[in-house]
């Protein structure tokens, strides 16, 4: 028996690629990379409490590129999953919704969390006198 016709919802390539929708990705990205991020926290926090070869070791990979790289995208993720979370919240009270307003505030969000990621490792490095 045949199956009837039904429509279908509508595709990505029925819409045009827009600011709002790489805001809506990255957030879902940045959230995804938390829960990753919280692996390695986690692990942070184990190998403090139980020996100092194990968070020597730790502190040794985080301390390479590669480590420091990881270390500044959790950072990026959780300010701007931080900021981004507060414009969603706007949202619920219904403040934000026309078109012109949720551009700005996607810029605004985006420049706020790189200029915020920037801002606390450039006090993290003044801090430990780097």
């Amino acid at each position: 028996m045949p199956r009837p016709a039904r429509p279908l919802s509508p595709h990505l390539s029925v819409y045009r690629f827009q600011w709002t929708m790489a805001l809506s990705i990255l957030h879902r990205f940045t959230g995804v990379a938390l829960g990753a991020g919280l692996v390695l926290l986690t692990w942070w926090l184990v190998a403090a409490a139980t020996s100092p070869e194990a968070y020597a070791e730790v502190r040794r990979i985080t301390g390479t590129y590669a480590g420091r790289l990881v270390l500044l995208g959790f950072t990026f993720a959780l300010i701007y999953h931080l900021c981004n979370g507060i414009r969603h919240l706007a949202w619920d009270f219904g403040v934000g919704f026309d078109l012109r307003t949720a551009r700005a505030s996607g810029w605004v969000v985006f420049l706020a969390a790189v200029a915020l990621t920037v801002g606390a490792w450039f006090a993290g490095y003044a801090i430990r006198g780097h």
